[in-house]
This record gives structure tokens, C-alpha cells and sequence, in this order.
């Protein structure tokens, strides 16, 4: 055999054993238990603790509302970060009188004008506000609307909050008078948002409104003729943690039992930092007010998602007119 071939097949047979080598070395080194390998494969798995996952915080949101009425009812929920609104078939286009509710525009306009000429609201003012607003003192809120510029106020209501289908109240001998001012439910909701979005009242005395809004006073049994506060409803279909994770929950109610026609006019707004919801109902002044305020207050409880055993009290029967 020549020499070159022979060297050939020497280096040949070098490469062959070196990789024949390596893996029975590997392999004899694993079975002996030594080396960074053996030790990371005979390790315990490595523990990954579970995804905690926070159950949703209750909020209403749209979904689908059954409540029986004797008589006219509509509902409608804006949502305030798109600005979508939900509710009745009837909620864009038929209206029913703000009552008292509109008293939360009145104070709003007032202030906002107030701010904008420069003036202090004096001591006796603020407490016709809140008189107004917590305990829907008629006479502090006709004062006030007097102030704001009676029919005028309501006009710039409708302009200034872009409201769709509200007009000044026809009832004979009261036209124009701020309390039978004709409202939508979608056009509630539009209010509501004007003065959540400090549009109403202006940047100063916005947080003043939203406030006392907050603290309205007296149950359905508590209703005088001309006052007496106005706290059920939506706040009574709220449970705990929607208004602890919504709120402060802003509101103001109207009502009245009207003689022209026989009926209650129920009007009720509630607001926090999500959404604005609206509600309204008319039904026969021989059944108390307490069935109206249980219209309110199932309508928001049925739309409390997701259900958290939201508060369901019913109110006593009692009350007259706000």
C-alpha cells in the first residue's frame, strides 16, 4: 500500500474515534451524576405562581330592563366615555316634565353665570343652593332661576347642553315655567353629562354641584308640598360596591302629582363618573309616590352588571309633590 494512502486512512480513522469519543465521554459523565447538565436535569421544576385574576367591579351597563308601569315610562344610560346611549324604544323621542329634577340645571346656570361676571356667591345664595339641591326647596330654586333669567335659563339649557328634544312647558297658565319643562330620557342623560363634564356649571363651582347632589335628603315619607329632598330611586337600586366603585353617585328627582292630567310626573337622574342614567314615568296620582320611586329604583338594579345582590328596599308609600 502506498504511503500517502496509508496516512489517509490514519487521519481518517482519528476523526472517526474523536467523534465516537465525545458522546461515550457525555454519556459517561451523565451516569456518574456529575457536570452542570445532570444537575439541572435532576432539579425540581421550577414553580410558576397562578395569574391572579380580579373579579369585574359592578357598574351599570346596557342590557335588558322589564318593569311594569300603569302608565308612560322610558329609561336611557349614557355612557360617558364613549358617549353611547342605551334604553327604552321611547327614550329618544317621547317627553315627560323634569318636575324637580331640573333644579340641578338651575343651580348649575346660575353658578356658572355667576362665576363668569366675577361676583362672590354670598352666604345667602350658597344656602339657596343647597336648600335647592338637598331638600328641593321649590322658593330657593324659583329665586334662583329668577336670577339665572327665568325662561331664558331653560332655553340656554336646551342650546348649551345640545338637547335633542326638550321644550319649554305649554300647561296652560304655567307656560314656560321651569318645573313642566317637557324632557326625553336620551336628553336627561345629556344634561347629566353637561354637568358632570363641568359644561353647566364651569370648572369653579362644578364640585360644588356635583356635591350636593350627593347629599340629598328625605325618603318617600319625608315629601312636603313645595320640598323634602328626594333621596330614593336609582340610589336605592345601587348596591354598595357599584356606588363605592362608581361613585360619588350624583342624583336629583322630580315629582308631583299633577291636577291637569291626574297623574304622578316622575322624573330621575343619577350621575357618577361612568355613566348617567335617566328615568321617567307618569302613572294615576291615586297610587302613592313610593311606586314611582320602586320604577326608578328596579330599573338601576336591573341594570347592575355583573349582579352583586343589589340593594332591593322598598320604600314606604307616602308624599304628595317635589
Amino acid at each position: 500500500m502506498r504511503p500517502r494512502v496509508v496516512m489517509v486512512l490514519a487521519i481518517a480513522a482519528l476523526l472517526l474515534g474523536g467523534v465516537l469519543l465525545v458522546p461515550a465521554a457525555y454519556a459517561k459523565l451523565n451516569d456518574s451524576g456529575g457536570g452542570t447538565a445532570a444537575a439541572a436535569a435532576s432539579g425540581p421544576a421550577p414553580t410558576i405562581p397562578p395569574k391572579v385574576v380580579e373579579p369585574p367591579q359592578p357598574t351599570l351597563a346596557p342590557g335588558p330592563v322589564s318593569v311594569t308601569v300603569d302608565g308612560f315610562y322610558s329609561w336611557a344610560l349614557m355612557d360617558l366615555s364613549s358617549g353611547k346611549i342605551s334604553g327604552s324604544k321611547n327614550s329618544a323621542t317621547e317627553t315627560s316634565s323634569t318636575e324637580s329634577m331640573i333644579k340641578s340645571w338651575i343651580v348649575s346656570d346660575y353658578l356658572r353665570q355667576l362665576d363668569e361676571k366675577g361676583k362672590p356667591l354670598t352666604d345667602t345664595n350658597k344656602q339657596m343652593v343647597q336648600r335647592a339641591i338637598r331638600n328641593s326647596d321649590d322658593n330657593a330654586a324659583g329665586s334662583l332661576n329668577k336670577l339665572g333669567g327665568g325662561t331664558s335659563q331653560t332655553k340656554r339649557m336646551i342650546t348649551w347642553c345640545g338637547l335633542k328634544n326638550t321644550h319649554l312647558g305649554t300647561v296652560k297658565g304655567y307656560e314656560g315655567w321651569w318645573s313642566f319643562t317637557e324632557m326625553s330620557a336620551q336628553d336627561v342623560t345629556r344634561l347629566g353629562k353637561c354637568i358632570q363634564s363641568g359644561k353647566a356649571a364651569g370648572k369653579k363651582y362644578t364640585p360644588l354641584v356635583l356635591s350636593e347632589m350627593t347629599k340629598v335628603t328625605g325618603k318617600v315619607t319625608e315629601q312636603q308640598k313645595t320640598s323634602g329632598g328626594g333621596r330614593w330611586g336609582i340610589i336605592d337600586g345601587l348596591p354598595k360596591e357599584l356606588v363605592t366603585n362608581d361613585g360619588p353617585i350624583s342624583f336629583k328627582n322630580g315629582w308631583t302629582a299633577l291636577v291637569y292630567d291626574g297623574d304622578w310626573h316622575i322624573s330621575c337622574m343619577a350621575i357618577s363618573k361612568d355613566w348617567v342614567l335617566a328615568v321617567q314615568t307618569r302613572y294615576p296620582s291615586s297610587k302613592p309616590l313610593s311606586y314611582g320611586a320602586k320604577v326608578c329604583q328596579d330599573t338601576a338594579t336591573q341594570l347592575v352588571t355583573p349582579k352583586v345582590g343589589a340593594a332591593l328596599r322598598i320604600p314606604s308609600s307616602a308624599g304628595t309633590q317635589g
